[in-house]
């Protein structure tokens, strides 16, 4: 049978939503994970680095580092998902979208799962195991392209699926940045990204957008993607999308998975700022990006 049956049906988000479009925000763990990607003044990914080149330090006081993995070897489970506009606005882009998608698939086969999020007035979730990749491929290819672009509620539908789902998560996204239907507000869209463990990479072709509104659009992918530890890249070509998608993949698998558990134990649900740091001299030109941060656990009796 179909992986794809777990989630083959079509889910319409105007009943899907949460309330209000607010986030619902949880935590299940009292191991705070972090997806860290260090990178040269070129943007190249550095590897190789040890767990005492890093300092955790979480809203002022420094943590232990408990769980470390350099690249994809022992790392938690990689959980893959793939946003797919499928809007009218994607019509001359749609093909070479489609072939650069499927071949970025194909090249993590350490993926556990892979969830193909297509969307334009409505949203589809399905989710496929590696022994399901030929229906995947199928699925990718056969999409129709029709109707408006609900962007930021697919952004939502995938973050709250995986909100309970152990491991790494990482999400690529590939649109022409426009959301002209659906609920989800903008600024419920940034707090639930920075409540997720997902990495948002948003491969974004602006090339059809109007001069007024691609700096607005392109602003709030990177903004999107940013919140996460993950980055935003814009092809000035159909050519370089496989491209975008390649810097992806080498990131993927030169991310350093480390985890703590907090010295805070109080279970209030808010904000708690993280500050990951390299110490060593040597160190002092290389960039780091993740997440600015964590929501705590929520304890009994508290709401939020």
């Amino acid at each position: 049978m179909r992986a794809a049956v777990i989630l083959a049906m079509t889910l319409m988000v105007c009943t899907e939503l949460p309330a209000q479009n607010e986030p619902v925000i949880r935590a299940r763990t009292d191991l705070v994970h972090f997806g860290i990607t260090v990178t040269d003044r070129q943007g190249n990914v550095v590897p190789g680095l040890t767990a005492d080149a890093f300092e955790i330090v979480e809203n002022g006081t420094r943590q232990e580092i408990v769980t470390f993995a350099a690249g994809s070897e022992l790392a938690p489970d990689l959980h893959v998902g793939v946003m797919f506009d499928s809007s009218e606005s994607m019509i001359s882009a749609i093909d070479a979208a489609r072939t650069a998608a499927i071949r970025f698939l194909n090249r993590l086969p350490e993926a556990l799962d892979m969830t193909l999020v297509d969307f334009a007035d409505d949203v589809r979730v399905s989710l496929f195991t590696q022994d399901d990749f030929a229906h995947l491929v199928e699925r990718i290819r056969g999409g129709k392209v029709k109707g408006q672009t609900a962007l930021y509620d697919a952004f939502t539908m995938y973050l709250t699926g995986t909100r309970d789902q152990q491991g790494r998560h990482v999400l690529a996204v590939f649109t022409d940045g426009g959301n002209s239907t659906g609920k989800t507000r903008y600024t419920s869209l940034i707090e639930l990204a920075r409540a997720s463990q997902v990495t948002i990479y948003v491969v974004g072709l602006l090339e059809h957008q109007s001069a007024s509104s691609r700096s607005e659009l392109e602003l709030r992918m990177r903004r999107i993607a940013e919140e996460t530890g993950g980055r935003a890249i814009f092809p000035y070509s159909l050519k370089q999308i496989d491209e975008a998608y390649d810097r992806i993949v080498e990131e993927i698998r030169s991310q350093y998975s480390v985890g703590y558990v907090s010295s805070n134990l109080r279970q209030d649900g808010r904000w708690r700022p993280v500050q990951v740091r390299l110490v060593k001299p040597e160190h002092k030109n290389l960039r780091v990006r993740t997440r600015e941060g964590y929501y705590a656990p929520v304890g009994q009796g508290t709401l939020r």
